[in-house]
């Protein structure tokens, strides 16, 4: 099971990842509404084990730490990007480590370029992108630690490969796919 929730004022994306034979969840960038995704979760009837953050700026990690509060599950972020959570991680990705929720592996990709420790996460299906890559986007690359040449790099060299019938799920925005973004977004021809 998959929710999608735009959260916060810049309508950031929040996830709810759920296993149906196990219940156990996942929630990725809790950027705000931290009651909304709460509500989400128990009429999932969902035990969060995991809190993943795609990146460290503010509309993405808003609600992390009152989520962990409450859901009493560790927060995840690359160590790159720690300072922007503005408390300590429980843990710290690196690209190519393996999670599993319930039945469901999760690889993570170090995708630098929005920002120093950004990261996607690659579930059966999907690739949550965070801010990386939108639906006919990218991410900005003017914030401190950005790279627009690193970003491109990173998607098409680790996006690109996971095969074009993989349904993107961005921080911002509509889902997309990655035959679409690969034939039409501007920014990557």
């Amino acid at each position: 099971m998959l929710r999608m929730l735009p959260v916060g004022a810049y309508q950031a994306n929040c996830y709810i990842l759920g296993c149906d034979k196990t219940l156990e969840g996942l929630v990725i960038d809790p950027g705000d509404e931290v009651f909304r995704i709460v509500r989400e979760i128990s009429g999932l009837e969902l035990h969060i084990k995991y809190i993943f953050i795609t990146h460290g700026h503010f509309d993405h990690t808003g609600g992390a730490m009152e989520l962990r509060r409450i859901t009493r599950a560790p927060v995840w972020i690359h160590p790159l990007d720690e300072a922007g959570l503005g408390f300590p991680a429980d843990g710290h990705f690196y690209d190519g480590q393996f999670f599993r929720v319930g039945t469901y592996p999760i690889r993570v990709i170090h995708t630098p370029g929005h920002s120093p420790g950004g990261v996607c996460f690659h579930a059966p299906g999907a690739v949550f992108t965070g801010d990386t890559l939108f639906a006919g986007s990218v991410g900005r690359t003017d914030f401190p630690g950005g790279s627009h040449s690193q970003l491109v790099a990173a998607i098409k060299n680790k996006i690109f490969p996971l095969g074009d019938d993989l349904r993107i799920y961005p921080g911002h925005g509509p889902p997309s796919t990655i035959r679409k973004e690969r034939l039409t977004n501007p920014f990557l021809a």
